[in-house]
């Protein structure tokens, strides 16, 4: 396996396909729907140049993934996704590591994450990697938090 920053040369739909195989299980699951219906090709194209896409590979096929975005004091980590075959491998560990590598470089002092209301799995698998509630967050037009935020220093 190999980590890597995704770049021009890289293969914008597997990454959408991981991405779209991983999140599939939310359907039906968290109202509004996953953003990841939305997501394109050039959509992760253009992440990869305004922040970064990280992958790991197997054999050249990306079977995790994170896009990092600065923010404020803090580097956001969006669509962190593991491929089904492939959890319980320290893989999200591993993205979560060089995250917090990448916010330090960048004098950034914490990670930041949202996970869904629903997807209390997500929640503990964070909490075990150090990350602290820090806030919910509603989708416009509802009256309830949709989604949560979890924090965590570097």
């Amino acid at each position: 396996m190999k980590l890597v920053r995704a770049d021009a040369k890289t293969d914008w739909a597997a990454v959408l396909r991981l991405i779209r195989e991983t999140f599939a299980y939310m359907d039906g699951r968290i109202d509004p729907p996953s953003s990841m219906h939305r997501l394109t090709e050039a959509d992760i194209a253009a992440q990869a140049e305004k922040g970064e896409v990280w992958l790991i590979e197997a054999e050249g096929v990306p079977v995790a993934c994170v896009f990092l975005t600065v923010k404020p004091d803090r580097l956001y980590l969006g669509k962190l996704a593991v491929a089904v075959g492939w959890r319980g491998k320290g893989l999200a560990r591993q993205l979560v590591a060089m995250a917090e590598e990448r916010a330090r470089a960048l004098g950034l002092p914490a990670l930041e994450l949202q996970s869904r209301v629903e997807l209390v799995e997500n929640h503990a698998a964070f909490w075990a990697m150090g990350f602290r509630e820090a806030g919910a967050t509603a989708h416009p037009g509802f009256d309830r938090p949709t989604s949560l935020t979890f924090r965590r220093g570097v």
